[in-house]
């Protein structure tokens, strides 16, 4: 005897096997976007922010169903993504104290990766398993998802929250502190987005003066074509004798006796002043954090600023487009052009950046041998010393760009304490000043015994050196004013107060006497020391910064503020006609 299920029965059978397969992934897809919103209110604070946040989620949901049109498949891949984005914005933040902005996006390249497997070598092998657990998942979200959402209707909805996000973001422009604070990660970079649009349809990449011929349109003005170079100038003689040149980036360096109150020890102030017995200011582009961006400014002679709201991806825009620089000029001259990188290469395109301006030898953490950034500065002083002995016998002066990171962030821990030199006795500030001070004792004690090193190993060779501070230190903005609040400080950082990005810069002569330093002002802006150096070598300069001297003179030190970036402008232009500046 058998037993069949007449027709009635069967139909029965599917149509309650399909009702509990739609409320099972109506539940399943409701159940993804409550935990995508748990995920949003656990990572942004106050009612604006968790508002932009949602709409961005909203967002991502209707332009994934505009392609998709299956709302199960694509809520799960929003809260994929969304909890990707935040994870890699923890990342960003611990390595640059910055959460990710869309730029994170807009500018992708090889190095970016590069460097993020060189931290975290283990990473690869974690996205493999991870896309050998999500694909099956999302496979059978597709194949039983019997959801469907109109085109039409999720073109309306990222057309609305398009609206609403930008709305949002120009009511309440995000302030320049805010992507600093490590929250907000979904709102902040929807933010950003609307201001990097912005900023590319009014002014592209780099500000800079119209052609000569009228405005251009947005296309044309943001990729400029090539145009004939400048004139040659004068010819330096690659065979003469030559100083070798030695630039030295002084992390967070500057003279702390600039703020009220503070205590230093006796002939604290004698390391920031030159050879010739006087002290020298220079301004820099940041303050407490990014010292690429005046890594850019004494590489190329240009202004950090000149890319506005873009200027913290200067390395990673400019890389292989700014071929203008300190380096290519040495490098006509005769000079090997070699950079001791304290990290790895791949950071923010540092090597490919550092190529383009004409550096030979990019010699980074991994080709010093070591797998930390922050060594003590007789490390690479020893560093430089090996340079010099390899490149001795080719009898070609040497330029070289060398790193201290020994006064890195953070200063509430005493760093190397074995280090610290003899007779050494806190000057009575808070613990973190005084740590702050010992480590600048500590570089003034391995800068001393490594010029001693060059007398007595090279007698016969001379040497000059140009060494700076490449922008305060953090703890400078509660020194300078003590009690300031935080609204008013920002203004301060944001109109470009001098008084908290003047560092210093020094220049020494060791078997030299610095030929010309007439460049070398009182106060300078930090795009200037390209000109300070090659004058004090005694090298004639190439039009470009022949030209850039002119504004010098005329701008008395000051280079992007002067004729409110009339003069940074006007320049930018010249060097894009020139070829220097492409695609930019």
């Amino acid at each position: 005897m058998s037993a069949v299920a007449g027709p009635g029965i069967g139909e029965s059978l599917v149509a309650e096997s399909r009702g509990v397969r739609f409320f099972a992934l109506a539940g399943l897809t409701v159940a993804v976007h409550l935990a995508g919103l748990a995920v949003l209110l656990t990572t942004e604070y106050g009612p604006f922010a968790i508002t932009l946040s949602v709409l961005a989620w909203i967002f991502v949901n209707c332009f994934l169903l505009v392609v998709l049109q299956r709302p199960g498949v694509c809520a799960a891949l929003s809260l994929a993504l969304i909890a990707i984005l935040i994870t890699l914005s923890h990342f960003k933040f611990g390595i640059l104290q910055l959460t990710l902005t869309f730029l994170d996006f807009l500018i992708i390249d090889r190095d970016t990766f590069s460097f993020l497997l060189s931290v975290f070598p283990q990473l690869q092998m974690q996205l493999l398993m991870a896309g050998l657990v999500a694909v099956p998942l999302l496979w059978a979200l597709w194949r039983f998802d019997p959801f469907r959402v109109r085109r039409r209707v999720a073109l309306l909805g990222v057309a609305a929250t398009t609206v609403l996000i930008a709305a949002m973001s120009v009511a309440s422009p995000e302030q320049a502190w805010e992507p600093f604070q490590g929250v907000n990660h979904v709102s902040n970079l929807a933010r950003s987005g609307v201001v990097a649009v912005s900023r590319l349809a009014s002014t592209g990449w780099i500000e800079a003066d119209p052609p000569a011929n009228g405005p251009l349109s947005l296309a044309r003005d943001a990729h400029a074509a090539g145009l004939p170079g400048l004139p040659s100038g004068e010819v330096c003689d690659a065979t003469a004798k030559r100083p070798h040149i030695i630039m030295l980036l002084d992390e967070s360096s500057f003279d702390v006796t600039s703020a009220p109150d503070i205590k230093v020890p006796a002939g604290y102030t004698d390391y920031f002043k030159s050879s010739d017995g006087k002290q020298r200011t220079m301004i820099a582009e940041s303050t407490g954090g990014p010292t690429w961006y005046t890594e850019f400014n004494v590489l190329t002679g240009l202004s950090a600023r000149s890319f506005g709201d873009l200027k913290f991806y200067i390395t990673r825009i400019t890389a292989g487009r700014v071929t203008r620089g300190l380096p290519h000029a040495l490098q006509r001259c005769g000079y090997k052009t070699v950079s001791l990188y304290p990290t790895y290469g791949d950071f923010l395109s540092a090597r490919a950046f550092q190529k383009g301006t004409g550096v030979d030898q990019f010699i980074d953490m991994a080709g010093m041998g070591v797998n930390e950034d922050m060594q003590p500065d007789k490390f690479y002083f020893d560093q430089a010393l090996k340079v010099l002995a390899r490149e001795q016998p080719q009898q070609s002066p040497v330029f070289m760009f060398v790193y201290l990171t020994a006064n890195h962030f953070p200063w509430w821990n005493v760093y190397r304490p074995d280090l610290t030199p003899a007779g050494w006795t806190p000057p009575g500030n808070t613990a973190e000043v005084d740590e702050y001070i010992r480590r600048q004792a500590m570089t003034a004690n391995d800068y001393r015994e490594f010029t001693e090193r060059l007398k007595r190993d090279y007698p016969d060779e001379s040497f000059l050196v140009l060494r700076f501070g490449d922008h305060q230190p953090a703890i400078s903005q509660k020194l300078i004013e003590p009690g300031i609040d935080q609204a008013r400080l920002a203004k301060h950082l944001i109109a470009a107060d001098p008084r908290y990005y003047s560092t210093y810069y020094a220049i020494d002569g060791i078997n030299y006497q610095p030929r010309n330093l007439s460049s070398a002002l009182e106060t300078l802006d930090a795009a200037y020391l390209p000109l300070v150096l090659q004058e004090a070598a005694g090298l004639p300069l190439d039009p470009s910064f022949a030209e850039q001297k002119s504004i010098m003179l005329r701008c008395k030190g000051t280079f992007y503020a002067c004729k409110k970036g009339a003069e940074a402008r006007r320049f930018n232009r010249f060097l894009i006609d020139a070829g220097m500046i492409k695609g930019l």
